[in-house]
């Protein structure tokens, strides 16, 4: 057993012992895995440090993570056994062999892009969908079938699309929105193999050949007939508000406002995908990291807006809550990961009274 600070734990950590606030509440009972929301929990109640697990992990923390893989698993089969998803498969795939060949062939050669055939190519996509959590439910379910970059490219012009309309911007910055997201990543393409499916961690050496990922997404655009916000959505996706991104470090306005909501889809892209050393995370566990890394990264009028229609399109879902009670939630409140829920017994649930709660898993 060891002390860690708060600002110091990561997800993944086990309790050795319950946290507890000043008043004695229960934050975070004992062998219990950490997630962003009970850090972001702790952090709110000014709790210093928790004692952390060293070694073998209890039976109890196993068996939480072991239901809940199981609910997640039960709801992305419910999603991938529906019709519609049937069919957003069958399109999405013809989809990204035309986008890997259109990449392909913009990286190989110098003829202009067909810029009007991709927009059509991701609008199509988005345009069969009904709803928004329908959208993010089948693209979280591709995530499982087609890893690529081709895939996440995809992913993120739908999602890049959806934060415009929520911004209200007009029908000529959302295609230009779209494609910035469909063509942010081109540099990867560029980038070998070896590094990009790399299973393992990457080394110091391997991370800056990632890096440099933007700086040739831009080169590959730049001289394309483009508008100049889709060729610094290639440069600037990775930089971040607080100057802490790459590769030129801006700071604030500095950064492009397409490329400061493709980087926010970006990252929500791949936060809700499993990779090899996590499983994907649940919405609220997405909302919960945001809040806590990145109201200082991200455009703060960005990433509110984000959060909140996020927040808000899991509202009537049914969830899993950390004790094992299941409900629906009924409203999203100002701590957008502390909505009140419906019980099974049809008794409400402020998250904001139970700081020892959190959501688990969408159902």
């Amino acid at each position: 057993m060891r002390t860690v600070k708060t600002q110091d734990l990561t997800p993944g950590m086990i309790t050795a012992e319950p946290v507890l606030s000043k008043h004695g509440q229960l934050i975070v009972a004992a062998d219990t895995e950490l997630t962003n929301q009970m850090i972001a929990h702790l952090s709110y109640y000014n709790i210093p440090s928790a004692s952390i697990v060293d070694g073998t992990i209890p039976s109890a923390a196993i068996a939480s993570m072991q239901k809940t893989e199981q609910v997640t698993l039960s709801y992305s089969q419910k999603i991938r056994s529906s019709r519609s998803f049937q069919r957003f498969k069958s399109d999405y795939v013809k989809k990204i062999r035309f986008l890997k060949s259109s990449l392909n062939d913009l990286i190989d050669r110098t003829d202009p892009i067909d810029q009007a055939e991709l927009l059509s190519e991701s609008v199509g996509l988005f345009g069969k969908q009904s709803t928004t959590i329908s959208i993010f439910d089948n693209l979280h379910n591709m995530r499982q079938i087609d890893d690529s970059t081709y895939a996440h490219c995809l992913n993120v012009s739908i999602i890049s699309r959806m934060f415009g309309m929520w911004l209200k911007y007009s029908d000529e910055d959302l295609d230009v929105l779209t494609l910035a997201g469909l063509l942010h990543d081109i540099g990867k393409c560029k980038i070998p193999n070896a590094i990009i499916l790399k299973k393992g961690k990457l080394t110091d050496a391997e991370y800056e050949v990632i890096k440099a990922h933007a700086q040739l997404g831009y080169d590959i655009l730049k001289d394309q007939p483009l508008d100049e916000r889709i060729k610094n959505a290639a440069l600037m996706h990775h930089e971040r508000y607080d100057g802490t991104g790459y590769p030129n470090h801006l700071v604030g306005k500095e950064i492009d406002d397409m490329a400061a909501i493709v980087a926010i889809a970006d990252v929500y892209d791949a936060m809700t995908s499993d990779r090899c050393y996590r499983r994907a995370l649940c919405p609220f566990e997405v909302i919960a990291s945001f809040e806590l890394e990145g109201l200082n990264r991200y455009n703060p009028q960005f990433i509110l807006c984000f959060l909140e229609h996020i927040a808000n399109t899991y509202v009537n879902n049914n969830v899993l809550l950390s004790n094992g009670q299941t409900g629906k939630i009924i409203l999203i409140t100002q701590r957008l990961t502390r909505p009140v829920i419906q019980l099974e017994d049809q008794t409400f649930l402020d998250l904001n009274d139970r700081p020892d709660l959190y959501i688990q898993a969408i159902i």
